[in-house]
């Protein structure tokens, strides 16, 4: 029996609470990072294989790296844009991690996050932690598996040459096949359509108008949110409406979609992909919002405004347009008219056997060549009552109270405590300011009691020079 440790949030079969994948992040911020890491999941568990998540937070104390040489035989790292600045510090913790082991360690689809314009300029000052990262990888596997061109060249241009294009593992959810996307009915008011967004692409384009047109359209629109900010404000709620605070992004609950209770974050990709079978059609920038889409046979576009979303789309022949100029009142029905879905559809077999050849390469069987095809993974995932997507809180007791109360209060604590420590801190800071300024002011009265003992003999020699200058010159009687 092989026993893998993989880097995810959790187990695809832990039935975690709303209140725990908030608490404890199990989304790593982000939704979609659950999407590819249960599919790895999937992919890795034969009736010959173990698979036990490590969970996102990298412990990397020797301890650890001991218990994980022991208890494991390899340790898989599914990885979505971790070649950029803000991830730095998890990057480096996690070479530190690696470093100590002597297991084999894999790595599932890396990215590098560049503009749209692959320009990778800005990641220079990252590039002594990428450089780590790397070495460490390829010490101890055959080669890193990568999400598209991107980041491929990027690698090569820093001198590595062990890199294959495998793209993310949640397009292989369901191994060599892959849904034909449903024909949508004619796009009308009464359309089921589901629209994604990321904050940061209305750098690019403009975002406050395509989810304003999608909602003046489609009564029945849905707009799905990835991160762990907006389960918060979903499932706490805030204080806009009082203070009269609006956002023209749907990110607070003044906004119109979040009034209307047409806002989701989903959490367990299992159910994210049996509400997503219900729309006629799917589009937005989030690449795994319509990743889950089309997994789940719901025609999908993407919205393509960096690096990290265009790779994977021309890697996969995913439908996309550019953000970039792209019109805010554009119809969903033109971007679904002008997709083409051939190259998705007719080149999964050859991406697929080029996936399972790299983890052939590194040791690893899959299910679908070396198992049930993933039979036992969907079974046991189907006896699970799994969480449906977080909406907004009207209120009421949805069964949350006492935990809402019992988090207000270990706030209330935990702020006090930090209050306590930074006043603690600055009292014994004032105490040593307190005791340096009364060493200088004590060293200042010592100089000044030294300056005027120089100045007084100084003033004596003076005057005795100037005395004795002046007998010399005095006229004799």
């Amino acid at each position: 029996m092989k026993r893998i440790l993989i880097r995810s949030g959790k187990s695809p079969f832990r039935v975690a609470t709303r209140e725990e994948f908030i608490q404890q992040d199990l989304i790593g911020t982000n939704s979609g990072n659950l999407l590819f890491s249960d599919a790895a999941h999937k992919i890795l568990l034969t009736d010959r294989t173990e698979v036990t998540s490590n969970g996102l937070r990298t412990d990397s104390s020797a301890k650890r790296s001991q218990q994980i040489n022991e208890e494991y035989d390899v340790f898989v790292v599914p990885l979505a844009n971790a070649f950029r600045p803000t991830f730095r510090p998890a990057l480096d913790r996690l070479s530190a991690l690696i470093e100590q082991l002597t297991i084999p360690v894999v790595v599932l689809g890396v990215g590098a996050q560049a503009g749209d314009d692959y320009d990778t300029e800005r990641l220079q000052a990252i590039e002594p932690s990428v450089k780590r990262f790397m070495r460490a990888v390829l010490e101890r596997s055959a080669s890193v598996g990568v999400r598209g061109e991107l980041t491929a060249s990027y690698l090569r241009e820093l001198g590595f040459r062990e890199v294959e294009t495998i793209g993310c593992p949640s397009m292989f959810l369901h191994g060599d096949t892959f849904p034909r996307p449903r024909d949508p009915a004619p796009f009308s008011a009464d359309s089921r359509i589901a629209i994604n967004l990321s904050a940061q692409a209305n750098r690019v384009g403009d975002l406050v108008g395509l989810a304003r047109n999608a909602h003046e359209r489609f009564p029945l629109l849905t707009y799905y949110a990835q991160n762990l900010v907006d389960a918060e404000t979903l499932f706490w709620g805030d204080t806009s409406a009082a203070s009269g605070d609006h956002d023209a992004l749907p990110r607070r609950l003044t906004h119109p979609l979040l009034r209307e209770n047409k806002v989701r974050v989903p959490l367990d990709p299992r159910t994210w992909l049996d509400e997503l079978s219900t729309y006629d059609f799917s589009y937005g920038t989030r690449i795994h919002g319509n990743i889950a889409a089309l997994l789940a046979g719901t025609p999908a576009v993407v919205l393509a405004h960096d690096s990290r979303t265009l790779e994977l789309c021309r890697y996969f022949g995913i439908p996309h347009r550019m953000l970039a100029g792209l019109p805010a009142d554009i119809h969903p029905e033109e971007l679904y008219t002008q997709a083409d879905f051939g190259g998705l559809l007719d080149g999964h077999k050859e991406r697929f056997d080029r996936f399972t050849a790299f983890l052939d390469k590194n040791s690893l069987e899959n299910t679908f060549t070396h198992g049930d095809g993933g039979a036992a993974f969907e079974a046991r995932l189907n006896a699970l009552d799994l969480p449906p997507s977080v909406e907004v809180w009207d209120g009421s007791d949805d069964g949350a109270l006492r935990y809402r109360i019992s988090r207000l209060r270990e706030q209330l604590v935990e702020n006090r405590a930090l209050a306590d420590r930074h006043i603690t801190t600055l009292t014994k800071t004032n105490k040593e300011l307190q005791k340096q300024l009364a060493k200088m002011q004590k060293q200042l009265t010592a100089t000044e009691k030294r300056i005027a003992g120089i100045e007084k003999r100084a003033a004596i020699r003076v005057g005795s020079a100037i005395r004795r200058r002046i007998g010399k010159v005095r006229p004799s009687a």
